[in-house]
């Protein structure tokens, strides 16, 4: 029900990415030592530089940066439970999960606190102690 939604896997994205994936999560492990070897932080800066001159780039700058700078500074997924999320990730995985991502459900559009009150047990709890806090 939610593979309509994989907007990667046509136009553009499709297009640009050919064999390549595009990688949803927007956690990412960088080994500085490469980064900086391969110059990576100046070849994103003159992708992003290209990009933001078109209003409609960049929607999802945590991750249509990195996926369209891939060709020159390559990514990797972390295994998904890094990073679960309702909208792509099974139920059944949510166990495993080392962090949750209030992803947005493009069919529910639902609000990322409810989203927080439903999906993570200890939310309520843990907002009234920061609420204690102000």
């Amino acid at each position: 029900e939610i593979e309509g939604y994989r907007f990667w896997k046509q136009g553009f994205w499709q297009t640009h990415l050919g064999d390549m994936r595009y990688h949803i999560s927007a956690l990412y492990v960088v080994d500085l030592n490469r980064f900086r070897a391969i110059g990576a932080g100046d070849e994103l800066r003159v992708v992003y530089s290209q990009l933001s001159r078109d209003p409609n780039s960049l929607a999802n700058l945590d991750q249509d940066l990195p996926n369209y700078a891939q060709h020159s500074v390559p990514i990797f997924s972390l295994p998904q439970e890094w990073l679960w999320c309702e909208t792509w990730c099974s139920n059944s995985s949510k166990v495993k999960a080392k962090t949750i991502d209030l992803c947005n459900n493009p069919m529910t559009k639902e609000p990322k606190l409810d989203q927080a009150r439903r999906i993570i047990g200890e939310w309520e709890e843990l907002d009234k102690t920061i609420s204690s806090l102000e």
